[in-house]
């Protein structure tokens, strides 16, 4: 299968590439992305055939029909990877927490957050194409809170890559903080930055974009990816989990077979919506795709208005920070899905230029057949917590509890809603502390113990462990200064 662009082709590139090509050249022509040329069509004769399988099994099936340019056992040793997770028999369990509400906890890997899912395997896919070409290659990560521990985790010590990893300072929660910054592998570099996570992400887009960068990359014989959602690579295993929630449901009961689901996304940058949209696309039942947002709600109201409207808007910190941000990037890709090139084009220049763009009354009402969404506060984010966890023994991390608004004012209650639970409730203690005890302005440390006994959970020893090791990646930078650090870096 080959890939094409979401803004049609220039003169400077081809038309259409393997995916091969477009993880490791992950920025199309005139800024765009890269997206299948086609889907594959799994059916429900898919769905029956692996309704018993493991979910290694389901994931090397899956990306054979996607029919990619990568030796099967390299597919194997990456998704090998899932067996690093708590429990190699179910990576992704899902958990019934109310009536009709089901929780698929994405969580279980090596930095307890849904980044795990895809770029676990990811890093080895892309070290091994970069071997086999023997090229080396410079891997930017710009994060919110999750894609970098993540990235780092997978790519550390790997062969062929060096990464960069962008956060902002002060824009993520201290165990994610700490994740990245006690990092100590040599092909590793984490640059803080005095801005916003869309800062970040701004900058890495910009450099994948700037013949001068990676000219002055290829003097050093360094090529340049990314391994944010706006890698392809990062998307086509985030798929998968949406097709293994399902039969999951299917296995313990809860529906029949190609019943329909609501699948409840607390989105960000909008990857694990994609995910969720393509999965419905190739043949899963599903009724319509929930959008949970905080109070940076731009996806409810392109969803609700069809205005995506930056104008005067600025980024607002809250308790669900992962989600603190406001240029969804594959938000293009449905885009494109719906409408074709010309007209993403057109959308796409119009926010990058004008801050702003609008869905004709055509446009907005396909867009809601396939999308809701609803947004939630951060004070009506810690009653969730608090009541779920209290009246049906659920403990959930900030962002899920985004998905207990949407749920209750997006969702038919007689057909089953499957929600994404995309952190652990260690990475962001001092909320849920807050939530549940009341406690304000609690250090990590002190509120993962605090959260320990009142929940009779116990801490894992590798978040712990955080706490002691001595921090290695230091550098806080003003965002102008992005490229003149990390070319020092490399």
């Amino acid at each position: 299968m080959n890939f094409i662009q979401t803004r049609g082709c220039d003169a400077t590139k081809v038309k259409s590439v393997t995916f091969s090509e477009a993880i490791l050249n992950p920025i199309a022509s005139f800024g765009g992305l890269y997206v299948p040329e086609a889907l594959p069509s799994l059916g429900e004769a898919f769905l029956k055939k692996h309704l018993n399988s493991s979910y290694k099994e389901l994931a090397s099936d899956m990306l054979s029909r996607f029919e990619i340019d990568i030796d099967k056992h390299v597919i194997d040793e990456a998704l090998n990877l899932y067996d690093r997770f708590d429990n190699p028999k179910n990576p992704v369990p899902v958990v019934r927490v109310k009536e009709n509400l089901y929780v698929s906890e994405l969580y279980h890997g090596p930095t307890r957050a849904f980044k795990d899912m895809a770029l676990q395997p990811f890093g080895v896919v892309l070290s091994s194409i970069a071997q086999k070409r023997d090229e080396h290659y410079l891997i930017l990560a710009a994060t919110s809170g999750d894609t970098g521990p993540a990235a780092l985790e997978t790519f550390k010590n790997r062969a062929n890559v060096q990464v960069a990893c962008l956060y902002p300072d002060g824009g993520t929660s201290d165990v994610q903080r700490l994740q990245m910054v006690t990092e100590d592998a040599k092909n590793l570099k984490v640059i803080g930055i005095n801005g916003v996570f869309d800062d970040a992400q701004n900058a890495l887009k910009r450099l994948l974009a700037s013949d001068d960068f990676k000219s002055a990359l290829k003097k050093k014989n360094i090529l340049l990816s990314a391994a944010n959602s706006v890698n392809f690579g990062r998307i086509i295993f985030q798929i998968i989990y949406h097709i293994h929630s399902y039969l999951e449901l299917v296995r313990q009961g809860a529906i029949l077979m190609g019943e329909k689901v609501y699948l409840n996304v607390p989105s960000g940058n909008f990857g694990n919506a994609l995910g969720a949209y393509y999965a419905w696309k190739m043949g899963l039942g599903v009724e319509k795709i929930i959008i949970s947002s905080n109070e940076n709600n731009v996806l409810t109201k392109l969803i609700k208005t069809g205005k995506y409207d930056l104008r005067d808007l600025h980024v607002v910190s809250t308790t669900s920070p992962a989600m603190d941000i406001l240029k969804s990037s594959n938000v293009e890709r449905i885009l494109f899905d719906m409408f074709g090139f010309e007209r993403t084009k057109e959308l796409m220049q119009d926010l990058e230029s004008k801050n702003f763009y609008e869905l004709n009354a055509d446009e907005l009402s396909k867009l809601q057949e396939s999308f809701d969404a609803d947004f939630c506060n951060g004070d009506e984010g810690k009653k969730y917590i608090k009541d779920t966890f209290y009246n049906n023994g659920y403990l959930m991390d900030p962002h899920t509890a985004t998905c207990l608004k949407s749920y209750e004012t997006c969702s038919n209650p007689k057909i089953k809603t499957i929600a994404y639970s995309t952190a652990e409730w260690t990475k962001f203690s001092p909320v849920i502390a807050n939530a549940l005890t009341g406690e304000v302005d609690a250090q990590d440390i002190i509120a993962l113990e605090s959260i320990s006994k009142e929940a009779k959970l116990e801490i894992p020893a590798m978040v712990k462990a955080l706490f002691t090791k001595p921090i290695v990646q230091k550098v806080v930078i003003e965002k102008e200064d992005i490229e003149k650090e990390i070319l020092k870096f490399i």
